[in-house]
């Protein structure tokens, strides 16, 4: 038995557990800073964080196929370890870029009107937003590859991995937060940039080992398959639109190994075919995409992102205006961290019980029934909805002043400066109003609008994890080795268009008034989104009329496990 549990300590899987676990703390350590500080350098409005979300889908939303080709086209060590360095280096760098500005604060408000510490708030987010374009070219080689190999042909094992890591990324989620808020409550901003960074570097060192150590306990790593000929391409896309079923066992596809094969002499290459490679890519990617048989599950889930009715930056600014703490938030994000890593459960249930397309389809319509709650929650008592007040006025004032952004100041010198709507101050913990004097904040708002929005985000969040697990293991069986890159990449690239649309959303109307209206449209996308996915699994579904009474497993698309028949 001791000799069992050292084997799993050891063995690929745990490491890549482990690794997963250093690389995702690290993430939502630095999402949660980097939203901490552009309040405090804007918190009279979620203006400027919504500008840096536009600015990190839209890279995304441009690069992904790229991000996507590339991942395919190189060996899968060094994908890793590259993207690795990057990120981690990147997010280094901005730490110790925030560290110089809190500590020369002062000195930087001088220069020039303020514009000089505009300038690195600017350097910042545009270095940050190369390290979120390396997490994702991470995020594709390890949780859309890498993962898929070590659990070979296993879909009962795929299906607990892929359980695992979202796990994983729930609890990092809460906990990470959580811990450089308390440093930089009980420390101060410039301790819990460099605990960051040092984290980071420390981090990036194991995670080196780790993967390292991974490559070498899975041989098959280092086999990938080549890119499919043209010809080859043209026969997998026809199978969306042909009698070829869209199975859920990873698919046997034939393909050419890279063991052997001796490829042509390149030939040169001109420079304006340079210029329009990376501009293909992206055509044959996105083109590659609508060709899968998973084409509208994918879209079914990029459409989720099409939301406000989640725990970002966005939804937490929308709970200070109505009244919430910052320990009642931090209580309602540990709650839906604890009904996503339910939504797991259930997805691994689920799965064995009705099959994998089937648990789609039992997820969509759980996640949909609870935003009903939030959709209600807008007409409640305490809801600030009114349409009345126009959601430009705010802009509006801020494209014709002359002067730069807002920048970090200290509390002596402008007071009121982040508090034009009462928002607190999240460095410090205070909720003192604009003004200063206690006596003169708000009633209270009645909470029965926000407790029914909250409560449907949460109760929510058990169908979307396992929603998105469906969907995430459908793209890894359905998906050919030699396309996984580039065709999640391109899924990553349709999850933040959306996302973008929901930032662009939140610019346009960034008033409280307007929020209950954000809802609304959150909820209409993502029943549009769980459209789609129906119409994906009547179409699987439909096929498996021909192919149910067989008792071979593999020829059936439910998922169902091995040595079992599913039956519609």
């Amino acid at each position: 038995r001791v000799g069992s549990v050292v084997a799993y300590f050891t063995s690929a899987k745990f490491l890549l557990y482990l690794g997963h676990a250093l690389s995702t703390w690290g993430d939502r350590m630095w999402h949660f800073a980097v939203s901490v500080f552009l309040v405090e350098l804007y918190g009279n409005s979620l203006l400027l964080t919504a500008v840096y979300g536009l600015v990190v889908a839209g890279s995304v939303l441009l690069l992904g196929a790229i991000i996507g080709d590339w991942v395919d086209k190189n060996s899968r060590l060094k994908v890793a370890q590259t993207s690795l360095v990057v990120q981690n280096t990147s997010v280094i760098l901005c730490g110790i870029i925030l560290m110089v500005i809190f500590l020369f604060k002062t000195q930087l408000l001088t220069l020039y009107h303020g514009w000089l510490l505009t300038v690195c708030y600017i350097l910042v987010i545009t270095i940050a937003n190369i390290a979120n374009l390396a997490s994702t070219a991470t995020a594709i080689t390890i949780q859309r590859d890498w993962i898929v190999v070590v659990a070979g042909e296993d879909r009962s094992k795929l299906a607990d991995m892929n359980a695992t890591i979202r796990r994983i990324d729930q609890l990092t989620n809460i906990l990470a937060p959580m811990a450089v808020g308390q440093i930089m409550t009980f420390g101060s901003p410039m301790i819990g940039c460099g605990f960051i960074s040092g984290w980071n570097l420390m981090s990036m060192c194991v995670e080196y080992l780790l993967l390292w150590k991974v490559y070498q306990k899975t041989p098959t790593l280092a086999l990938k398959s080549g890119k499919v000929e043209e010809s080859e391409l043209k026969q997998l896309n026809v199978k969306k639109e042909s009698d070829v079923k869209p199975a859920e066992g990873v698919q046997l596809i034939v393909e050419k190994d890279v063991t052997g094969f001796e490829p042509q002499q390149e030939k040169e290459v001109s420079c304006a075919a340079r210029i329009a490679e990376p501009f293909i890519t992206f055509r044959d990617g996105w083109v590659a995409y609508y060709n899968q048989p998973v084409f509208l599950a994918g879209m079914g889930l990029a459409f989720l992102y099409m939301t406000v009715l989640g725990f970002d930056c966005i939804t937490t600014g929308y709970a200070y205006t109505q009244g919430l703490s910052g320990s009642v938030l931090s209580l309602l994000m540990g709650a839906s961290a604890v009904t996503g890593i339910m939504g797991t459960v259930a997805f691994t249930w689920l799965r064995r019980k009705c099959g994998l397309v089937r648990t789609g389809l039992i997820s969509g319509v759980a996640q949909f029934a609870c935003l009903v709650l939030c959709a209600i929650s807008v007409f409640m008592p305490g809801s600030p909805l009114d349409l009345t007040v126009s959601p430009f006025a705010d802009i509006s004032a801020r494209l014709f002043e002359s002067e730069p952004l807002p920048t970090i100041a200290s509390p002596e010198d402008k007071p009121d400066m982040v508090f034009a709507t009462g928002m607190p101050n999240l460095l410090n913990g205070s909720t003192t109003p604009a003004n200063g004097d206690p006596e003169m904040s708000p009633e209270p708002v009645p909470l029965i609008s926000v407790s029914l929005l909250f409560a449907g985000v949460i109760a929510a969040r058990v169908g979307l994890w396992s929603f998105d697990l469906t969907v995430t293991q459908l793209l890894q069986e359905n998906v050919v080795e030699s396309e996984r890159g580039i065709i999640n990449g391109v899924q990553n690239s349709m999850n933040y268009l959306l996302d973008l649309l929901h930032f662009i959303m939140v610019i346009l109307a960034p008033n409280p008034e307007a929020f209950g209206l954000l809802v609304l449209i959150s909820v209409s996308f993502v029943a549009m989104g769980h459209i789609m996915y129906f119409r994906f699994a009547q179409k699987s579904l439909g096929k498996q009329l021909f192919v149910c009474c067989t008792p071979d497993p593999k020829a059936v698309s439910d998922g169902s496990p091995p040595g079992n028949t599913s039956t519609v």
